[in-house]
């Protein structure tokens, strides 16, 4: 996967595991914020990516990113945050991936990496950042 679709599909799974909205993300592996909003309501998720300038979103389980022209698939099982599990398919890479939130934290495993990738969410509804090291919890 590429790594804003990356960013995309953590901010879509935070918000559809939580019902609550992005207002950013913190890329660990990129060691950077990410301008991406988004919010989902029943199976209908809206997003922007800022960086791109690009909207995403769509009713799952498809998303479709309108940047790259292209539908990454959003699978769930599971009732409640805790377990819940996400997975889907990047077709612009053919790559699989899965995903769990945990407290403001979600990890991603992109299969074509075969590698974790880690993302803080900042809570559009929080009164401080998400960075992790601050304390704060989401």
């Amino acid at each position: 996967m590429l790594s804003h679709t990356r960013a995309l599909v953590a901010a879509a799974a935070f918000t559809f595991a939580t019902g609550k909205k992005v207002a950013g993300i913190y890329d660990h592996s990129a060691r950077r914020d990410r301008r991406i909003a988004a919010e989902c309501r029943g199976d209908r998720l809206q997003g922007f990516d800022g960086d791109r300038g690009v909207k995403f979103g769509g009713t799952l389980p498809e998303l479709y990113d309108a940047g790259d022209r292209t539908f990454v698939s959003f699978e769930t099982d599971g009732e409640t945050m805790h377990d819940l599990k996400i997975r889907g398919f990047d077709r612009g890479t053919s790559t699989f991936y899965t995903a769990q939130v945990r407290d403001g934290l979600v990890q991603i495993f992109d299969h074509g990496e075969n590698a974790w990738f880690s993302y803080d969410i900042q809570n559009a509804d929080a009164a401080r950042s998400y960075h992790r090291n601050t304390g704060a919890s989401l």
